[in-house]
């Protein structure tokens, strides 16, 4: 096993700046991130930690085709609660989303199991979302009310019984990157001797 100082690693400041300066997107340009920059960011999302190495996340690239069935789908809902008018404007935000990824973990019937395995495709997210940062890509994560609609699993053609749905995924060059605030780290940590 090779030492740490062996290994080619980025510097902790680069690593603590991707990690800081990460944002849920809400607003994207129209323009298309390159297709070997978001395969690359899939390759590298499987290198997520996962107890037992199940790898039991499950990606869904989505095309305009299937993402303009799920817009409308969507659309569908939102006029059926808000109105026509609610509807429309969603299917037209919607549509301006550049690019679309569901992603899904392999369901276990032990349930321990089937914990760690969320667990570890919500980790694979994470590495996905940082490595597209990297390149100036943002995502926003969603599992929003369409997201549980029957139709949406086969709207993208994964099977509920087997799969469970982790997010639906946007990314896209950022119109605009939102500013947060985290709590001081002495909120939410405990010490335990």
């Amino acid at each position: 096993m090779p030492h740490a100082e062996t290994l080619s690693v980025p510097a902790p400041a680069q690593v603590a700046r991707l990690l800081r300066t990460r944002r849920t997107i809400h607003l994207f340009k129209p323009e298309k991130p390159p297709h070997d920059i978001v395969l690359e960011a899939l390759r590298l999302a499987r290198w997520a930690p996962n107890h037992r190495l199940t790898e039991p996340w499950r990606f869904y690239l989505l095309g305009d085709e299937t993402a303009e069935a799920i817009a409308r789908r969507n659309a569908e809902l939102v006029a059926a609660q808000r109105g026509e008018a609610a509807g429309q404007k969603k299917l037209e935000r919607w549509r301006a989303m550049p690019g679309w990824l569901v992603v899904t973990a392999q369901r276990s019937d032990d349930a321990q199991r089937d914990r760690e395995d969320y667990a570890a495709t919500c980790c694979a997210v994470q590495n996905f979302q940082l490595y597209l940062w990297s390149h100036g890509i943002g995502v926003k994560w969603t599992t929003g009310d369409v997201t549980r609609d029957p139709r949406f699993a086969e709207l993208v053609g994964f099977d509920p019984e087997a799969e469970r749905l982790v997010g639906l995924l946007w990314y896209g060059y950022p119109a605009e990157v939102p500013q947060t605030q985290r709590k001081p780290l002495g909120e939410v940590l405990r010490i335990r001797d």
